[in-house]
């Protein structure tokens, strides 16, 4: 059983439910937290749930998250396109991460196709809404699994 695992959100991801609902529905990330948590208990492991706007926070976290936990579930938003910080954060920790979106961003403007996370994650989930959380979550948990086996 993993121990604890990270589950980080960037910028933006505080105003669901109020910002863009045809995109990103009604559900607010206090609700997907609460998914998040009940999906953690279920899986055996313990949870951090973090959100913030600030992309030197988020790389802060996963320097913290290659310390203390055992792997990652990281919804960059904007950042995924954009940030190499990130990037290099995710090569330096050591631990496994996956990559998570709640729209699918190949089905978006052409500046989201790629992310620069990508190459550097185990996997991508995209476009499956707040359903994606436990997802990833499950992902990582088999992830973690495989790699003490």
């Amino acid at each position: 059983m993993p121990g604890t695992l990270f589950v980080l959100n960037g910028p933006n991801l505080n105003a669901l439910g109020k910002r863009e609902p045809g995109i990103y529905g009604a559900v607010t990330l206090a609700d997907i937290e609460t998914t998040c948590r009940q999906q953690a208990d279920e899986l055996g492991c313990v949870l951090e749930f973090r959100q913030t706007n600030h992309e030197g926070v988020l790389v802060d976290w996963l320097h913290e998250a290659g310390e203390k936990a055992e792997g990652v579930v990281i919804n960059p938003g904007a950042y995924g396109h954009t940030s190499i910080a990130l990037h290099d954060a995710i090569r330096a920790i050591g631990i496994p991460v996956v990559e998570l979106h709640l729209s699918n961003i190949h089905a978006r403007e052409a500046f989201r196709h790629r992310t620069m996370i990508a190459p550097v994650v185990k996997g991508v989930i995209c476009g499956f809404g707040p359903a994606g959380y436990p997802l990833a979550l499950q992902a990582l948990v088999g992830i973690v699994n495989q790699q003490k086996n």
